[in-house]
């Protein structure tokens, strides 16, 4: 590969974006052509859960870089196309068609195609008033219809659900998530911080009930009025279904890339042809942290990984031979509650409560002795004492950690000098 290859990117999200932004940064000479589907200049996507519902954020405060950025850059922005097809040539190049006829010809491919939401497959799944929420447009229904509810159910206790349900909660709504799980964030956090967080919503007005088992969604006249459980019916003029999302890799398999929950990439974010690229929360690649075993497989959806992860793409673009590390971390704010996450914990990790004040909760995980994650509410300080001391990869025993004596930020302080004099 190299710095005058022509590079198209298909997908105008976070990673996509930066992948071209980071070329050109990088001073590559080639032509940069960015798809995307949605008519609307690339914006960032985590506010709109949180203050664009509210309205204290308008869709002008979230673009990912000003109107006139893109043609100073000398990229290639197309907006409201979706590329259809492929026609690959040899080394990587090909030619690319877009659904309103529009070919685009590439010496190096970039997928960037990220993840489409799960519907509720229950009848009534489709009513007017089941919406689901990722995009701008997603966003704009449910602000509108969020103004006018007065009994929301949310499905699904994740990330989306709960950050929605707490939004909702905020502007007078009764809500109700209905989680098919034993317990909320099942599959992203401990039981620990799943109990923590309960309890915020519960302090919050609103309602979870665990294990339910959604049969239909009642309609009158085609709109929603309930959602129907094998324990009953619960109202609601608003439903919002937050069941996950999942990677858009159709693209990918015709062209007859390996794929496998995501499209599969390896440490330089290479596809299986070895010269298609492929990069975000369409991708699933081995375990990046420090102390991954090479095997274990993972789909990362966070902003963080998005551009930690186009910066390896862009530097296997020109020529450079960088693998992909990286300690990921993750935030959400559900109401009043910050979570923030670092590192990748597995089943048994040992996890630890380190005892902290009114609010606040941090629990560690070990694997071998070697703090490996934490999660962390209502406490940025010792989050960011975390990271460093993560990404440091400096040792934190598990007395040391479980000791409220020992303050977190000195230790990253001493990680941070060991750091600059290794260098």
């Amino acid at each position: 590969m190299s710095r005058d290859d022509d590079v198209l990117v298909v997908g105008a999200g976070q990673a996509g974006v930066q992948v071209a932004c980071l070329l050109r940064d990088a001073g590559h000479r080639g032509a940069v052509t960015l798809v995307g589907e949605e008519p609307v200049p690339p914006y960032q996507r985590p506010p709109l859960s949180k203050g664009f519902l509210t309205g204290s954020l308008g869709a002008d405060a979230l673009a990912l870089r000003d109107q006139d950025y893109w043609g100073a850059r000398d990229i290639g922005l197309v907006l409201g196309e979706a590329v259809t097809e492929v026609v690959r040539g040899g080394h990587g190049s090909g030619r690319a068609r877009t659904d309103r006829g529009r070919t685009v010809a590439f010496d190096r491919l970039v997928l960037a195609t990220g993840a489409t939401p799960r519907r509720l497959d229950v009848p009534g799944g489709d009513a007017d008033g089941v919406l689901t929420l990722r995009t701008l447009a997603d966003a704009g229904r449910l602000r509108d219809r969020l103004r006018a509810a007065r009994d929301v159910v949310v499905v699904g206790g994740g990330f989306i659900g709960l950050e929605v349900a707490a939004t909702a909660a905020a502007l007078g709504a009764r809500v109700v998530v209905l989680e098919a799980g034993s317990r909320i964030l099942g599959r992203v956090v401990s039981e620990a911080t799943a109990q923590h967080l309960a309890a915020h919503h519960h302090a919050n007005g609103v309602e979870i009930r665990t294990r339910a088992r959604i049969v239909e969604v009642v309609t009158d006249g085609g709109d929603a009025r309930a959602v129907l459980t094998t324990d009953g019916a619960v109202r609601a003029d608003l439903v919002l279904v937050g069941i996950g999302a999942a990677p858009r890799t159709g693209l990918a398999a015709s062209l007859g890339l390996r794929t496998d929950g995501g499209v599969v990439v390896d440490e330089h974010a290479l596809a299986s042809d070895g010269t298609t690229l492929a990069v975000g929360d369409c991708t699933v690649l081995a375990d990046p942290t420090p102390w991954g075993d090479g095997e274990t497989s993972v789909r990362l959806e966070s902003v963080d990984h998005a551009v930690e992860h186009a910066a390896t793409a862009v530097r296997t673009i020109l020529g450079e031979s960088t693998p992909h590390t990286a300690v990921p971390w993750f935030w959400s704010d559900q109401g009043s509650a910050k979570l923030q996450i670092v590192g990748l914990r597995r089943p048994g990790d040992v996890a630890t409560l380190r005892p902290s004040g009114s609010g606040r909760h941090v629990v560690g995980f070990h694997r071998r002795g070697r703090l490996v994650a934490a999660e962390v509410v209502g406490s940025p300080a010792e989050f960011m004492a975390l990271r460093t001391l993560l990404g440091a990869r400096h040792p934190v025993p598990v007395e040391v950690f479980a000791d409220p004596e020992v303050a977190l930020r000195q230790l990253a302080k001493q990680a941070r000098s060991a750091t600059v004099t290794a260098r």
